[in-house]
């Protein structure tokens, strides 16, 4: 009998150890010290789910992962017709490593040959289904697997065919991929499919780096006191989300915004016509967190710093960077012209 009563406070004890860990994970993401580019990114796809994901480029150690835990602790799962829920988004890791059959799921073909019923044995992206799909190191995936990821991403489907059989099922994701550009680059073909990009850096202010670190110290040191400092900020910014969700159907933008979107995307040289479409869109959602209803010439400023940068065209060797003068230019010719 002692020996069961200890077995179940060992048991016990890896229980609590397993939440005390998910809970330390758990940092505030309105404690993440600067990084507003990146954070706003986020939080504009989790309001807009249609935006088609982010890419977080950057060195080690500058919140990529961190950002987007702790996004999905406070944010509901992405809202459809029939499917509504109060709980929190979930984080569901793609590794490197993945197969095609592990990331789209596989057909039992012989399953179905003898009964003739479908078998499907689902993977990532249904498990993804409403919540995020994270990719870490996303330029060492197989590119492959990365047309895979992105097709559904666009689709809001993911499709399987096997042998003549064919099965399909919702997967509708936000997908974020973090990247080191030292480690390599995605092909530009793959770079266009993100919706916004983000270059994050380490803070170069003193006083920012040393609040980073008393931060970070404070979290080690009580987690739970930590992030209880933080609950108001938190529940604040999640409400903020789910108001903009439901601003976001009343937004309004007038042809002169448009027209400027469109200037902007020739004069940055970027091929074809989704970078307008996104810089729209993108800006759309800018006015929608901030509770507006109308799209104003600023929220097209800040939507095309995340739009354009990853598609810009670069020969080969060549490390072109994005430009901001070209919006200032066409922004300064609409002023203007009004």
């Amino acid at each position: 009998m002692k020996d069961i009563y200890s077995y179940s406070a060992f048991l016990l004890g890896i229980l609590e150890g397993i939440e005390n860990m998910k809970l330390y994970e758990l940092y505030p993401l309105t404690a993440i010290v600067g990084q507003e580019d990146m954070k706003l990114a986020l939080i504009l796809n989790v309001i807009n789910p249609s935006l088609g994901g982010v890419l977080i480029r950057g060195e080690k150690g500058t919140a990529k992962s961190t950002a987007v835990r702790a996004l999905a602790e406070i944010i509901p799962p992405i809202p459809t017709e029939y499917e509504e829920s109060s709980e929190s988004l979930k984080v569901i890791d793609l590794p490197i490593s993945a197969t095609e059959d592990r990331v789209v799921g596989t057909i039992d073909v012989e399953h179905a040959i003898k009964t003739g019923e479908k078998k499907f044995e689902s993977g990532i992206l249904a498990e993804a289904h409403r919540n995020i799909l994270y990719v870490d190191e996303i330029n060492l995936l197989e590119d492959h697997i990365v047309d895979v990821l992105l097709d559904a991403a666009a689709m809001g489907v993911n499709v399987v065919e096997r042998e003549g059989i064919s099965y399909s099922h919702p997967a509708r994701f936000i997908l974020v991929g973090t990247m080191n550009p030292e480690e390599g680059d995605l092909r530009p073909q793959l770079l266009d499919r993100f919706a916004l990009s983000v270059d994050v850096y380490g803070e170069k202010d003193v006083s920012l780096r040393m609040e980073v670190i008393k931060r970070r110290l404070q979290f080690e040191a009580d987690p739970f006191s930590f992030i209880e400092s933080y609950k108001n900020e938190q529940q604040q910014l999640r409400l903020t989300v789910l108001q903009a969700r439901e601003n976001l159907k009343a937004i309004k933008i007038t042809d002169d915004l448009i027209e400027i979107a469109a200037k902007i995307s020739i004069l940055s040289e970027v091929e074809g016509h989704r970078s307008d479409i996104t810089m729209i869109k993108t800006a759309m959602t800018i006015a929608a967190f901030e509770n507006r209803i109308m799209v104003e010439v600023d929220d097209l400023r800040r939507a095309a710093s995340l739009v354009l940068p990853h598609r810009l065209k670069r020969k080969p060797f060549e490390n072109r960077t994005f430009d901001s003068t070209v919006i200032d230019s066409v922004l300064e010719s609409y002023q203007i012209m009004k």
